[in-house]
């Protein structure tokens, strides 16, 4: 019976936190679901309009897909539902030809929801879940840089009223282009860019200046972005300004859409698979990510396996009801974090908030200006900019700084999936180098003491007649040759030399091919009239020698305990 129950926790964590919920949980969720709700309103309709979705499937993808993580998901606030990154990954598969050609851009939307939570829950089933630590964070950190580059970019038009320029390098298109400027359009965005910078530190500076509690603060600064639309939306609305060539969203339906599957269609499906498959990787990737900050502040624990399943059923469930693709959103967590949600009941108190504006508010969203939802965006967006993260990044690890430089370059020159790849690759060939060249060194005794280290780093004891080494790394076929070079490199600088010393405390592996070469090279010592030696070997590694005869072949040469033992062993 227990196990059973442990069961229905651990595939419904709600049940978990359910069975501890107290009173004093509903106030503060409560507090925290109003206050997402209103980052979300804005949010799902700027973020769908990024995508080059109608409005519609951003607000629809931030009712039902929270509730269903809020079911299935471990984090306790994470916030789940239209995000920046997954946005332009949409709107890159949306304009890739091969899928324009195919019309219908809403159906592609639908089918990469759908595609990217089947790929989810498929790697949950196969306990994949440890695949989210295989993007590094460099990376990572490369391909949110250019990706948010590239959101900035496609929102310039917005703000100043003028749409996307196709013209390449024909230069004598761009006055064309100009003269379509809406200078309406760039007072409303310039306003409204004002307006949501006022809102960030200037607005919280003062504020605790003036001492106000935390939860009033975040309340209160948080409002910007609906504050935004709101008096953009009515500034349209009472000046006519769509007389003046500003865009508004438009017609959104009322209501709220019948779950179904209009959007099975065979042939887009496997069109959008590679593009569905990147958004599921990034959109794991981040959420997880993103749940681990928040649970970490609370000692909390989150299972990446888990979060395959509840963001994978998220997005299923967002195709089924009309919405686009879903994560885990860093700002609109963090509000909700820091308003004080203690559970996913906030959540899915600011979807209920959400449900009503859509039924019963819907026609009075279709005078919004794109340039204010552009200007949330920018506002959102410009952090996410981090250059001098690749320095930092190079400074401390030349190999991490190029493959996040190469990301960054990569998703602006190359497109979204490929910089991810280039990344990827780069990330990967640096680590086989790594591994290919491990750290060795030639060891000697600290003066009074049994500590050895690194000669060229410190004054120690060496002997003429021992050769100490000290190898960093697993030893395995891509490395084996290089350490084969080394030690014969150091046996003709040392001539005198007749016991080697491999010194295996950081050695956690010798596969086949290496013990082969280990094998040869002791060979190649007994021939010469040397020894070959082992100290410090591990557990595992040892265990696996004995069930080999090369501890045999290597007598005389012995395997000791302690670098010490082997020195006074063999003085």
């Amino acid at each position: 019976m227990a196990s059973s129950k442990w069961s229905l926790v651990s595939f419904l964590p709600i049940v978990g936190w359910l069975k501890t919920y107290r009173r004093q949980d509903v106030s503060d969720d409560l507090f925290a679901g109003v206050i997402t709700a209103i980052l979300l309103v804005p949010q799902g309709i700027a973020y769908a309009v990024l995508a080059g979705l109608p409005p519609q499937l951003g607000l629809y993808a931030s009712i039902v897909p929270p509730v269903i993580y809020a079911f299935l998901g471990t984090s306790r606030t994470l916030s789940v539902g239209p995000v920046s990154i997954a946005a332009i990954m949409v709107a890159s598969a949306l304009t890739a030809p091969e899928i324009q050609a195919l019309g219908n851009p809403v159906q592609s939307g639908l089918i990469l929801s759908a595609e990217s939570g089947a790929i989810m829950l498929t790697m949950a089933l196969l306990r994949m879940g440890g695949l989210v630590n295989f993007i590094s964070h460099p990376v990572l950190a490369g391909f949110t840089s250019g990706a948010a580059l590239l959101i900035i970019g496609s929102q310039l038009p917005q703000v100043f009223g003028v749409k996307l320029p196709s013209c390449g390098l024909d230069w004598a298109c761009y006055p064309q282009v100009l003269r379509g400027f809406s200078p309406a359009t760039l007072v409303l965005s310039l306003s409204a860019l004002a307006l949501l910078v006022f809102f960030g530190p200037p607005l919280t500076g003062l504020l605790k200046k003036l001492r106000v509690n935390l939860s009033i603060m975040t309340a209160v600064s948080k409002c910007g972005p609906l504050l935004t639309v709101i008096l953009a939306t009515s500034a349209v609305s009472y000046w006519q300004l769509t007389d003046y060539a500003v865009i508004v969203v438009g017609t959104i339906p009322s209501g709220f859409p019948s779950p179904n599957l209009n959007f099975v269609d065979v042939e887009k499906w496997r069109l959008l698979l590679p593009y569905a498959g990147f958004i599921g990787l990034i959109a794991c990737v981040e959420s997880v990510a993103i749940a681990k900050v928040t649970a970490n502040l609370r000692g909390e624990k989150i299972v990446p396996n888990q979060e395959l399943i509840a963001l994978g059923g998220a997005n299923l469930v967002s195709a089924l009801f009309g919405g686009m693709p879903v994560a885990g959103g860093f700002s609109r967590t963090m509000v909700n974090f820091s308003a004080g949600a203690r559970t996913q009941m906030a959540m899915l108190v600011a979807a209920a908030i959400l449900a009503l504006s859509v039924i019963f508010l819907s026609d009075w969203f279709e005078n919004i200006p794109k340039a204010a939802l552009a200007a949330i965006i920018l506002v959102a967006i410009f952090r996410l900019v981090r250059i001098k993260h690749i320095f930092h990044t190079w400074q401390y690890d030349s190999g991490d700084g190029m493959a996040e430089l190469a990301t960054l370059l990569g998703v602006l020159i190359l497109g979204i999936e490929q910089g991810i790849a280039l990344g990827i690759v780069l990330t990967i060939a640096s680590h086989l180098r790594k591994t290919s060249q491990p750290h060795i060194a030639v060891v000697g005794r600290v003066p009074d003491t049994e500590h050895f280290r690194n000669v060229k780093r410190h004054g120690v004891e060496t002997w003429h007649h021992l050769l100490l080494v000290r190898i960093d790394e697993s030893i395995t076929y891509a490395n084996i040759s290089y350490i084969e070079d080394y030690l014969n490199g150091e046996l003709r600088r040392q001539p005198n030399t007749r016991h080697v010393v491999l010194i295996l405390n950081s050695v956690n592996d010798i596969d086949a091919t290496a013990l082969e070469s280990l094998e040869v090279i002791n060979q190649s010592l007994q021939m010469s009239g040397k020894t070959l030696n082992l100290a410090e070997t591990k557990g595992p590694v040892l265990d696996k020698l004995q069930k080999t005869d090369f501890l045999e072949q290597i007598k005389p040469g012995q395997v000791f305990f302690r670098t010490e033992d082997a020195v006074k062993g063999l003085g």
